[in-house]
């Protein structure tokens, strides 16, 4: 059965276009997840562990067979394999970070993995992207639309620049 799932995807170390680029690409090579949309990407302040360099973000859409855990478990894998560390602070930089933020229209809490992701709806860098990609998308649990949720949004104005990069999808 194929999902229709969104993730996010950021990075802050190293060269942030190339690292988003390949997170794409590797999702495409994978053979079990197809790249359907990408957003732009967006230029961020750091949020929750600010003594850090700025973020490069951005949302994707893509269809997949695998089941929400084993999307985690290759997301994680990425992650790892583009070098990012599990040593230092739980938000502090990281060469890339990918997060599953809806899985359809799954609601689910188990361990390690929560879906719709637990602070989507407090994160401008998350929303603003999501926006470009599906601005009427309803949150399952919220029943608000990702653009209800980004307008209504109450982040102290976290600053968050559009970029004029956008990311191939490759097959």
């Amino acid at each position: 059965m194929e999902h229709t799932v969104y993730i996010g995807f950021g990075s802050n170390m190293g060269d942030l276009k190339k690292n988003c680029q390949w997170a794409m690409d590797s999702l495409s090579r994978s053979g079990v997840c197809m790249v359907e949309k990408i957003s732009r990407l967006y230029d961020t302040e750091p949020v929750d562990y600010e003594a850090q360099d700025r973020f490069m973000n951005g949302a994707a859409r893509i269809r997949t067979s695998l089941a929400p855990r084993d999307l985690l478990a290759l997301l994680k894998s990425l992650e790892r394999e583009a070098g990012r560390s599990s040593a230092g602070p739980r938000f502090g930089p990281r060469v890339l970070d990918m997060d599953i933020l809806f899985f359809g229209d799954l609601v689910m809490e188990s361990g390690d993995l929560e879906i719709p992701h637990p602070r989507l709806h407090k994160r401008r860098f998350v929303l603003a992207p999501l926006c470009d990609i599906a601005p009427e998308l309803q949150h399952p649990v919220l029943k608000k639309t990702v653009s209800s949720l980004l307008d209504k949004l109450d982040d102290g104005g976290k600053d968050v620049m559009v970029l004029e990069d956008v990311l191939a999808i490759t097959a």
